[in-house]
């Protein structure tokens, strides 16, 4: 790729960023890393009346916590800054009188009454308004179009309220082109004339958005699909300027677990899994959100499994770490079909991360979310750890896992108890008991030796002898390998464990 590629993920600060955010977000990060180019997050804040304190940072925070920082923003400068759109409305009124001055736009003076009785009007009719080239000179609408010139500056003199439309043209096709969906064919005359400019002076997202991309040199617009419909008025108005227009690529939606319709909050509500990176509390009503983070998911876990919500590589591989992902990313390979998100593939991705840590970094966040560890050494914990992280998906899943390293059961599973004490239990656990206050050195190969060795001298059924004592040592008939545990918790603690049992028969 010739050209200095630069990318930018343009969020709105009106609450916590969706994983479909963080999705397109990765996109475009994986591909400025592919291209050796530029990664900008611009916060498009325009509309100040859905601002919410507090989601700039969210958004920040939740970059980095994914690993996918950018390299321009907020509070990192760069030639191309400021990166808020509210730091930027200085900009946007000289462009919109440019388009004016070119004949590509026009001031409309419609008030909201006017607009809303032609609706009405037209839905009477069975028709559906758009403002237009079918309307907009026909005098029955109030824009320069049909007034003379003394009677628009009368207007704009007198501070009347004004909108700036785009002129959208009359009887074109336009042939436009997406990386990701190819060419694209719209008829012009189904195009609204829309709104750029507003007399508060504050531009739509449309005008700001192409000057903004204009100014900062974007030469690739990687998006999502709710976006599509933009694509013509956009291309439109970087002809009319008279600039080169970036790339575009609109990404698929992300889907309901059942495949229908767009993923949204109340989905993750109602089957109870995350649809933001990190958890949100509403500033207004105090409500919190399920985060990523907080419900115990790796990074590098939710970065694989979105890479994996509308793009393949076209391989079996399905773990990747960022590096892989960067190396392998191509729009190319991105599906225009919707992504259809499930639960169940996001635990197994992290799942198969937990296994990838190491057992003291886990030891110790899982330390710090027991009180009962506080007093046991880090590394006896990164032991245990060692011991149950197979069987585990979130750090959450330890304690249930591995309580019994830690603390003595105080009381059997029943259903155990009745599956694994027989008659002769008490004479077999006295046994074992035994045999394990003989052995000197206390290791795993020599209780196994030992123990396994009295069961085959003796003729004895495996599950007669392994049930019980597994009982007397978990509470229940689950946990590691037997042989782990007496060699974790000690002689003493094993033989006091038996004997408790032994008590309760």
């Amino acid at each position: 790729m010739s050209k200095n590629v630069r990318v930018r993920f343009a969020p709105s600060p009106t609450g916590p960023l969706h994983i479909g955010g963080v999705r397109t977000a990765l996109f475009n990060y994986l591909f400025a890393k592919k291209h050796g180019g530029t990664f900008v997050l611009r916060i498009e804040d325009t509309d100040q009346n859905r601002y919410v304190e507090g989601a700039e940072d969210y958004i920040v925070e939740a970059l980095n916590w994914c690993g996918i920082p950018f390299d321009e923003g907020p509070n990192k400068e760069a030639t191309f800054g400021p990166y808020r759109q509210s730091e930027r409305k200085h900009l946007y009124k000289q462009y919109a009188d440019q388009l004016i001055q070119k004949g590509k736009a026009y001031y409309a003076f419609d008030t909201a009454e006017q607009l809303d009785a032609h609706r009405k009007d037209h839905d009477a009719k069975g028709k559906t308004f758009i403002y237009n080239w079918h309307n907009r000179e026909k005098g029955r609408l109030v824009n320069s179009l049909v007034l003379s010139k003394e009677e628009t500056q009368a207007k704009l003199n007198a501070g009347e309220d004004y909108v700036i439309r785009f002129k959208s043209p009359q009887d074109e096709t336009l042939a436009l082109t997406d990386i990701i969906r190819g060419d694209i064919s719209i008829d012009t005359n189904v195009l609204d004339d829309k709104v750029l400019f507003k007399s508060d002076g504050m531009p739509t997202y449309h005008l700001a958005n192409i000057v903004d991309d204009h100014l900062m040199e974007i030469t690739h617009v990687i998006r999502g699909e709710e976006w599509l419909p933009s694509l013509a008025l956009h291309y439109q108005l970087y002809d009319a300027f008279g600039w080169e227009a970036p790339e575009f690529a609109h990404l698929p939606l992300i889907l309901k677990p059942t495949g229908k319709g767009k993923l949204s909050k109340r989905d993750g509500d109602k089957l109870g899994f995350p649809v933001f990176p990190l958890e949100w509390k509403d500033p207004k009503t105090e409500d919190v959100s399920l985060g990523y983070k907080e419900e115990g998911y790796f990074p590098e876990a939710v970065v694989n499994f979105l890479a994996f919500l509308g793009w393949n590589p076209g391989t079996e591989q399905e773990l990747f770490s960022l590096e892989e992902l960067i190396s392998e990313f191509d729009l190319s390979k991105v599906n225009k079909a919707g992504a259809r998100f499930d639960p169940d593939k996001t635990k197994w991705f992290n799942h198969h991360y937990m296994q990838q840590q190491l057992d003291l970094d886990l030891a110790e966040a899982f330390k710090e979310k027991h009180n009962e560890l506080s007093e046991i050494d880090v590394n006896f914990v990164a032991l245990v750890v060692g011991l149950i992280k197979e069987r585990a998906t979130f750090i959450n899943d330890f304690w249930e896992l591995s309580h019994f390293f830690f603390v003595s059961p105080s009381k059997y599973d029943e259903k155990a108890f009745k599956k694994a004490i027989k008659d002769d239990t008490v004479s077999v656990l006295r046994e074992v008991k035994a045999i394990v206050t003989r052995i000197e050195e206390f290791t795993v190969n020599n209780l196994q030796a030992q123990i396994k060795g009295w069961i085959t001298t003796n003729d004895i059924g495996f599950g007669k002898v392994m049930m019980p004592l597994r009982l007397a040592l978990v509470g229940a008939l689950q946990g590691p390998d037997v042989f782990e545990i007496m060699f974790m918790i000690g002689k003493s603690e094993t033989v006091t464990r038996i004997e408790s049992l032994i008590a309760s028969i």
